[in-house]
């Protein structure tokens, strides 16, 4: 096949992985996109979902030659690109070190590259470049909504048919976006990367998002749910829970991230840690009731206050310390931005890959998942969190009189030993009614089976009563 370079032009769109540059360049020329990768020697092949389809992220790789062929197929040049294609000029361990002379790729996932990779605006695109098609780009989270089209672009990376939500009917999705702004120049005055910002109160928010599913006073959530679902998630609502997710809890999420910049916030923290004499974080703080208010939702305080193994709790606990004196978690200082991996939430196409495997397995017992409800799991979470921040507050207690530190340590042991033995009960008591074994769930707790049994029928006659 004999190329033109240059013949028809294709503008790189700015952030554009060079994956989609390639599948448009292939379009204004009347290819199929394999007839004109087949111009490039291949050392990997093409980055697929479980059930084979083709992954829209898939990212591209160049070596010199094969950087040099794309920019004459494109009538650019190699500077623009450089400019506009945030993986050009990425190395990777298959391409050659030395200028071989041919043009030789390698296949990777755009998040893999760099970072999240999401369908661009097809109106947007048609405009820029004249030819309606598909686009793909790196895009953070918070970068999200096509302004001017009132679209929420999702993810690429998800096996999942949508390129975006209608959020036109929700202003306060677009709103969000613009306020971000000020929100990340506000973290950078304060000495914090804003993308670290945000990562924290999304995983706050994104944690709150799995425990609305029992609270009963929520009603902007479902709402805006619906709307971006073209009017009624009802029909597939655990799907859309999914999908809709980032869209729908955005604005709270840039609302939490004011918060947790605001030192004001962080001063009612060490309040209501007692200040100079510490204490375990009270059910009705100031912080979290005021928080509750800031996203909306008067009630909210008490259930966020209660969530201690969170990252809510977690960032609290390093205002606290850093306030004390006090030593962080092992191997890390006090940086209340520090993300746990356990905290991260799990993207869209985690949870639609997780979600497909139990509806092709469900009851079987094959996945914790598929058996236990969602509401013990994060129960059961909840618990482990809750204790293991329970000991870290009592990192740098042990000064004072006798009584005061004795006092302090055993009531912050008790309560530590107490939140252990009930996730220990309820992981034993959703194992058995998931389908094991009574006998092997006994082995594993180091009991005999006849104990394990009355203690868990002792336990579900407490929950009862």
């Amino acid at each position: 096949m004999t190329h033109h370079p240059g013949l028809l032009r294709t503008v790189p769109l700015q952030g554009e992985t060079t994956s989609s540059l390639i599948c448009r360049i292939a379009g204004r020329y009347g290819l199929e996109a394999t007839a004109l990768r087949s111009c490039w020697k291949w050392r990997s092949h093409q980055p697929r979902h479980d059930g084979g389809g083709r992954r829209a992220d898939a990212e591209v790789l160049l070596n010199t030659a094969g950087r040099q062929l794309l920019a004459g197929l494109c009538g650019v040049e190699e500077g623009v690109l450089g400019r506009a294609l945030p993986s050009w000029g990425r190395e990777d361990a298959r391409l050659p070190t030395a200028d071989v002379g041919e043009p030789v790729a390698a296949w990777r996932t755009g998040g893999a590259v760099a970072g999240p990779v999401a369908f661009g605006c097809r109106l947007c695109t048609a405009r820029r470049t004249g030819t309606a098609g598909r686009a793909v780009l790196y895009a953070p989270r918070w970068n999200r909504v096509c302004v001017q089209h009132g679209r929420w672009l999702l993810d690429a990376d998800a096996d999942q048919p949508h390129e975006h939500l209608d959020v036109r009917s929700l202003p306060e999705v677009v709103a969000a976006q613009r306020r971000w702004v000020g929100m990340a120049r506000r973290a950078v005055r304060a000495g914090a990367e804003p993308e670290r910002v945000f990562a924290l109160a999304y995983a706050v928010v994104a944690r709150w998002w799995e425990q609305a599913y029992t609270w009963e006073r929520e009603t902007i959530w479902p709402q805006r749910l619906h709307q971006v679902a073209g009017g009624d998630a009802g029909g597939d609502l655990e799907r859309w829970r999914i999908v809709g997710r980032d869209a729908v809890v955005f604005p709270e999420v840039v609302a939490v991230a004011d918060a947790l910049l605001d030192p004001g916030m962080a001063e009612l923290v060490w309040m209501d840690s007692g200040a100079g004499r510490p204490r375990a974080l009270p059910a009705d703080g100031v912080f979290c009731r005021r928080l509750g208010e800031q996203v909306g939702r008067p009630w909210l305080g008490p259930l966020a206050a209660a969530d201690h193994g969170g990252p809510l709790i977690a960032w609290m606990g390093s205002v606290i310390r850093l306030r004390r004196g006090a030593g962080g978690p092992p191997g890390y200082d006090n940086d209340p931005w520090w993300l746990r991996r356990e905290h991260q939430p799990v993207t869209m196409a985690g949870q639609l890959r997780v979600l497909g495997k139990e509806k092709k397995a469900p009851g079987s017992g094959t996945m914790w998942r598929a058996v236990v409800p969602a509401e013990q799991r994060m129960r059961i979470g909840s618990l482990i969190g809750s204790a293991e921040e329970q000991l870290l507050q009592l990192r740098g207690v042990q000064s004072g009189s006798t009584a005061e530190v004795a006092r302090l340590l055993l009531q912050g042991l008790g309560r530590s030993a107490g939140l252990v033995e009930a996730a220990w009960k309820r992981t034993a008591v959703a194992a058995v009614n998931g389908g094991v074994p009574l006998e092997e769930v006994a082995r594993w707790a180091d009991l005999s089976p006849g104990t394990l049994r009355s203690m868990l029928t002792a336990g579900g006659q407490e929950e009862d009563g």
